[in-house]
């Protein structure tokens, strides 16, 4: 039944999807004239996230509903590139800091210098690819997950050119050997040493772009040994606790405490668990936030090398005990 536009209360109320967004052809296909796509759209109902498509005001403002939204009135040798191509790939951790607790533009670059899109939404510029640096996704093209990791590990800054590293190895959709085989093909690139520097160290275990910011901090204070990640803990009950980064010879972690990734709950059981593994287990552990790893007053290199000064002295005591 065809709506009237003073029939539209809710954005419900409109025969439009609800679970997308669409053109404006599919909008005026469904409301069948321009007076009713401009009422509902001066109501509040519709919102028109880019020029030339649109999507009820309920779905919301998502990394989801922004791609979705490209996908309709992007040229069709666009290619989505960098943290995008990398949530895309399955990494979800690859977003830039704070944007999980914001939406991020969408990165979309096209082939022909000079040119680039210009909208709120869109990170965008100019980008040379080659045929094998693209997949299709969902009708969508998109960097392959190995040009998306070298490009991520040479254009980022440090710390998060390794987390970005870390997520897509997490993301089982690429390897490190492949990584490490493509860097030479970047030789004269922007940011072709962090990569080169990097690509070695990425690993998929790190669970955070905090984590492994942390665990770079570690790896330059290079008279330290080297830590491991994710370190099993057993308990006498047949469980076992993990530890973010250490070194199990010298019974000594490190830990990243965020609360951007963990509640107070969380935090609260992080506390109760380092008490036990100290007490019972014997490991000295130090807790760092995002004020010891990021920014001028980062100290995380002098508390690390102050730990494991501490968990060696303690090795010593026990050993002359025994």
């Amino acid at each position: 039944m065809r709506l009237a536009p003073l029939d539209f209360l809710t954005p419900t109320d409109l025969p439009v999807p609800q679970d997308r967004p669409f053109s404006t052809a599919e909008a005026l296909d469904c409301l069948h004239d321009w007076r009713s796509l401009g009422v509902a759209v001066d109501r509040g109902l519709l919102a028109q996230p880019l020029r030339g498509c649109y999507q009820v005001a309920t779905l919301g403002d998502t990394l989801e509903s922004r791609v979705a939204a490209v996908r309709l009135v992007v040229p069709a040798d666009a290619v989505v590139c960098d943290r995008t191509a990398g949530w895309l790939h399955g990494a979800p951790m690859i977003l830039a800091p704070g944007d999980h607790l914001i939406t991020p533009r969408v990165s979309v670059f096209v082939p022909e210098r000079g040119r680039r899109m210009r909208n709120g939404l869109m990170e965008s510029g100019s980008r040379d690819l080659e045929d094998r640096d693209i997949v299709e996704i969902d009708g969508l093209r998109v960097t392959s997950p190995l040009r998306t990791s070298c490009d991520l590990g040479r254009r980022l800054h440090r710390a998060q050119a390794l987390a970005a590293l870390d997520s897509m190895l997490r993301s089982a959709t690429v390897t490190r050997d492949e990584i490490l085989d493509a860097v030479e093909r970047f030789r004269g690139f922007r940011g072709v040493r962090r990569l080169r520097e990097l690509a070695p160290l990425a690993d998929g275990r790190a669970e955070s772009p905090p984590e492994s910011a942390l665990r770079l901090t570690w790896l330059d204070c290079a008279e330290l040994p080297r830590p491991d990640l994710q370190i099993e803990i057993p308990t006498p009950w047949g469980t076992s606790y993990r530890l973010d980064l250490g070194v199990p010879e010298l019974a000594y972690s490190g830990e990243y405490d965020g609360p951007e990734w963990h509640g107070e709950e969380r935090l609260a059981e992080d506390r109760e668990r380092r008490s036990w593994i100290e007490a019972e287990a014997g490991w000295c552990i130090d807790a760092f936030v995002a004020a010891n790893v990021y920014g001028p007053t980062a100290d995380a290199d002098a508390r690390l090398r102050t730990g494991v000064r501490r968990a060696l002295a303690a090795r010593r005591s026990v050993w002359y005990c025994v």
